[in-house]
């Protein structure tokens, strides 16, 4: 099989980057993992990398001598990143384990492609494509894994895992994004045994692997996989809620929503205590802290009833992000088809209307009177409420006239 069609394959910057390290040696690089297997199944390409048989020195050299940038991205691992026309392509020296501890592995290079797939996780992962997309399965596996949507563990599935404890996550992870039907149960079997190791991982690779497993069109299958096997406790303790969680991938295939990891998250968590929670054991970033535990704020469900006025004043306290997660949380609680209207019509305002920027600042508070001073922090707050309780009025003269009322109170 071939995958000469593909357009990344014929890019200027691929044909740079390939005539560098093939002006080196000749038929020393083959494409690797992700972009063939994507191009297989006929899905995007994110990434291009780059299997090579010369050494990293080699590559650095080739790649310089061709003009193009060369970064010792990670050089102790074989791993230079080549840049042409601003594009990146991870260009990795063929390798097999030397040592492993579940967590890290030393290598040592050598120039067999078969050695190099052995070290590899699953076989679909495991496929090469020369310069001129011709496709290589050294494993004997991976093409057909890839076709019929089945995850298998290269060689032994607890050797794998026992080589890096995060191939537990990625195997449900990429079964949640390429596998069909029932997961293979050697290597469910396996994760299940061996899930003791999760605990040694950093807590960083734990949670990048989830977003990227919850990121998936539809992880129901692989997340009851983990929740059956005890995985799940033990990554995501706090991520109990499952139910809510199917139910909102649900809402999302029956309405085309968009797809979001983060309001996928908040769905399988209780409360905002444990939101912060795992916030605070996963390492989040401020910003995805922030995120979970607005989206778990008050009761959502009361949100579908609320009026036109009412919903653009949520919308304008809450921001449009936070209305939108408590609204699809708030939907998941209460998915029945006489309520999917309300669900809708308040999604679809939200989307539409843009909250307005209040149009008043201190200034103009103290030109009124009020005194500079903590005292123009409460006006402005004042008259910025009754501009939210009478629906947002574009009107400064009615502005202004509230200001004086309130400036005159306040003096």
């Amino acid at each position: 099989m071939s995958i000469q069609h593909a357009l990344w394959l014929k890019s200027d910057e691929t044909r740079a980057v390939i005539a560098a390290l093939e002006k080196a040696r000749a038929g020393s690089a083959r494409f690797v993992g992700g972009c063939v297997r994507n191009t297989v199944l006929a899905q995007p390409v994110d990434d291009i990398d780059i299997a090579t048989q010369l050494t990293p020195d080699q590559t650095i050299a080739a790649a310089k001598a061709a003009g193009l940038t060369a970064v010792p991205t990670g050089i102790e691992h074989g791993t230079i990143t080549i840049v042409a026309n601003h594009k990146p392509y991870e260009v990795t020296t063929l390798r097999r384990d030397v040592e492993t501890d579940g967590r890290r592995a030393t290598v040592a290079f050598t120039e067999s492609w078969e050695e190099d797939a052995q070290r590899r996780d699953f076989r679909l992962n495991a496929l090469y494509a020369s310069p001129d997309g011709t496709i290589h399965d050294p494993t004997g596996g991976g093409l057909d894994d890839a076709r019929a949507g089945r995850i298998i563990f290269i060689g032994d599935a607890q050797t794998r895992i026992r080589e890096d404890y995060l191939r537990i996550l990625r195997f449900f992870r990429f079964n949640a994004w390429y596998g069909r039907g029932p997961l293979d149960e050697k290597g469910l079997a396996a994760c299940a045994s061996l899930k003791g190791g999760i605990a040694d991982l950093s807590v960083e690779r734990i949670w990048k692997e989830t977003k990227k497993l919850l990121a998936a069109p539809d992880p129901r299958d692989a997340l009851n996989a983990m929740e059956r096997t005890g995985i799940r406790e033990i990554a995501l303790p706090e991520a109990d809620r499952l139910g809510r969680l199917e139910r909102l991938i649900a809402l999302e295939a029956d309405f085309f929503f968009e797809i979001d990891a983060m309001t996928r998250l908040a769905a399988a968590l209780p409360s905002q205590a444990s939101a912060r929670a795992l916030a605070r054991r996963l390492k989040l970033s401020n910003d995805e802290r922030d995120r979970l535990t607005a989206a778990l704020g008050e009761d959502v469900r009361v949100v579908s009833f609320l009026s036109m006025r009412e919903t653009r004043r949520a919308i304008y306290k809450l921001g449009r992000r936070t209305f939108e997660d408590r609204v699809m949380l708030g939907w998941a609680d209460d998915p029945k088809d006489k309520t999917a209207t309300m669900w809708r019509a308040l999604l679809a305002l939200s989307a539409t209307w843009e909250p307005p920027v209040f149009p008043m600042n201190g200034d103009q508070v103290i030109y009124a009177g009020v005194p500079a001073g903590p005292l123009v922090g409460e006006a402005l707050r004042e008259v910025e409420a009754w501009w939210i309780d009478s629906d947002f009025p574009d009107d400064q003269l009615a502005l202004v006239e509230r200001l004086k009322a309130v400036a005159q109170a306040l003096g």
